[in-house]
């Protein structure tokens, strides 16, 4: 497999990436004017590039944990998982179901090695879904807990100031988690065991570009599809999905950043009112969840059997 052809398939990875991710972490934050949206670019860019030279430990755990990518075939499983990932968030997304990419590149990585007949730790696959079943339901009591606080603590400009520390902490979860998963792929395709920092300025500004492109529509699904949000809830979801993928990060574990922030919205909301919550989107969302990393695997899985087959 060629080196330019896994390296741009990483590079176009990292651009979708940013247009199902970028939106998400700015959409909390948009109805407090605080942080124009180009200076909340920026900062992504700056941490996913910067964040990755301290720890990669997530990205390890895509790299060498979930399944052996190494040689020739291992590459061509590889390229087999990352456009099976891409395929079934663009139909997801399509349908008006958003969903994780992280999940879906966790279970065509764990297919495609299957498919092809690598080592799949079967532990590690596990292990990933445990935690990011849980992460979105941490990230709603984390929210309930936050928003009491902050009733008491913020108003007026106090919350725009909570805002700058919530998104600045929401950053830096990001690049030390989910964002990982660009790198990885990046790392599988190139071969590396570290992360240079070429390598993390380059997945940096591909995943600016597509934050930037895919703003406009990933930012609605969030800050107004789930709940009928106010600014004290988006500074509360940013402040609650922080902390809890900083603390999956501190144990390896990859989760999607969009599925704890969804899960902190809905926790601002229910401590306030259940009412406040939109349960269809919220239902069709969680569906969306649910279906994206065995269909993934699936999907990957008989990919990789078919190309194997074609090549042996």
């Amino acid at each position: 497999m060629s080196l330019v052809a896994l390296t741009s398939l990483a590079g176009l990875f990292a651009v979708v990436t940013g247009v199902n991710d970028g939106g998400a972490l700015l959409a909390t934050g948009l109805k407090i004017p605080s942080i124009p949206p180009l200076a909340g670019v920026i900062m992504m860019m700056v941490t996913v590039a910067l964040v990755p030279l301290v720890t990669y430990r997530v990205a390890r755990t895509f790299t060498t944990r979930l399944a052996s990518m190494e040689g020739p075939y291992g590459r061509i499983a590889l390229v087999v998982a990352v456009l099976a990932a891409l395929a079934v968030v663009a139909v997801l997304n399509n349908r008006g179901l958003p969903t994780s990419l992280t999940l879906a590149i966790v279970g065509a990585l764990a297919g495609a090695g299957l498919g092809w007949g690598l080592p799949v730790s079967a532990g590690a696959v596990l292990f990933v879904l445990a935690v990011a079943l849980a992460s979105p339901f941490v990230g709603g009591l984390l929210a309930i807990l936050t928003i009491r606080l902050l009733v008491r603590l913020a108003h007026g400009r106090t919350l725009r100031q909570w805002h700058r520390a919530g998104f600045a902490l929401q950053c830096l979860a990001y690049a030390a988690n989910d964002g990982q998963k660009m790198l990885a792929v990046f790392m599988l395709a190139l071969g590396l065991s570290s992360p240079p920092f070429l390598i993390c300025l380059a997945v940096a500004v591909l995943f600016g570009i597509g934050a930037l492109y895919g703003l406009p529509r990933a930012g609605r699904t969030l800050s107004r599809g789930i709940i009928a949000s106010r600014p004290l809830h988006g500074v509360t979801a940013e402040l609650a999905s922080g902390t809890a993928v900083i603390g999956c990060a501190a144990i390896g574990a990859p989760v999607s950043m969009t599925q704890t922030i969804a899960g902190a919205l809905i926790g601002a909301g229910v401590a306030e009112s259940s009412g406040r919550v939109r349960w269809h989107a919220a239902t069709k969302i969680v569906l969306a969840w649910t279906l994206t990393l065995p269909v993934s695997g699936l999907l990957a899985a008989a990919a990789a059997l078919i190309v194997r087959g074609v090549i042996a």
